[in-house]
């Protein structure tokens, strides 16, 4: 890995996490500090550090020139040795020669790794393919063709207002459907709204959507989204639940994820569920809820 980037609350816990990734120590390492880190407004949407870690680069040592005796003593040496390497060349290429071919039994196993080999491929990418297969969005959302783009909303205006005051310079756009209305955030600043695994981004949410059902007899379903991260943090955690999945059925042993939020919980949950060897459930207490993997007894 030629270097690594990755955001913390401060500098140093982004230099730790990089070090960490690159299985490096301090003073191996330079480091590029790519965005400063800030408390944010009101301690929402504060701004992570953000690092460039990479290995120093090594330094070329230049060779000497020896003196002319030992260059010329050298060249005697080697024009020495020349014989014996073309001897010993020799010997390797007659032993070549005398060299037996495949026993019978030999190529049998060589036969059977061959054969077991090309039978294993294909089940492996079964295996995938249905994975892949299964995969659907956890959190369903309206048909394209039911939404419409939309310009004024009290979502918006809400949002507009709040990441001003936050100094933040970002895109918001919206779409409006029968029962729920998306909101995408790109610009510069989105890193920002989006928070360490999403938690910035599921705090202005949980509030926009207050704001939006606050005097509404039918409850409107608010998702907000940044850069597309909702999507990736998914795939990421149904990748990360397939590994736990396989790992538990390997080793036999139970597995106990960190804490997450309902939302992530219930991806691993839907990712899982039909997975006939192990099975999911959550203990615990918000926010400190988690989601065990246990093998099917």
């Amino acid at each position: 890995m030629e270097f690594s980037e990755k955001w913390g609350t401060d500098v140093e816990e982004a230099v730790r996490l990089a070090l960490m990734d690159l299985k490096l120590d301090r003073d191996e390492v330079e480091v590029t500090v790519l965005e400063e880190p800030s408390r944010g407004f009101f301690g929402i949407g504060a701004k992570l550090a953000k690092v460039r870690v990479e290995p120093k680069k090594k330094e070329v040592k230049e060779e000497v020139a020896a003196p002319e005796p030992m260059r010329e003593k050298a060249t005697e040496r080697k024009a020495a040795q020349v014989p014996v390497k073309k001897e010993k060349s020799e010997k390797i290429e007659t032993a070549k020669l005398e060299k037996p071919e495949k026993t019978e039994k030999a190529e049998k196993k060589a036969e059977y790794k061959e054969t077991n080999k090309e039978t294993k491929k294909p089940e492996k990418k079964k295996r995938d393919r249905s994975r892949k297969e299964k995969r659907k969005p956890i959190i369903p959302r309206e048909p394209e063709e039911n939404m419409v783009e939309i310009e004024e909303h009290p979502a918006l205006e809400f949002l507009k207002e709040t990441t001003e005051k936050m100094g933040l310079t970002l895109d918001i756009t919206a779409k409006l459907g029968n029962n729920s209305i998306f909101i995408n955030i790109q610009g510069k600043d989105s890193g920002t709204v989006i928070g360490k695994r999403g938690q910035t981004l599921d705090a202005i949410q949980y509030l926009t959507s207050l704001v939006v059902n606050k005097e509404n007899d039918k409850y409107i379903r608010v998702v907000v989204d940044a850069e597309n991260y909702r999507s990736k943090r998914e795939k990421t955690l149904e990748q990360l639940a397939n590994r736990l999945a396989d790992k538990v059925v390997r080793t036999k042993k139970n597995v106990r994820l960190e804490p997450m939020n309902p939302y992530e919980r219930k991806v691993i949950h839907a990712t899982l569920q039909h997975n006939p060897n192990v099975t999911t459930k959550s203990e615990g207490e918000e926010p400190y809820r988690r989601v065990i993997i246990e093998l099917v007894k």
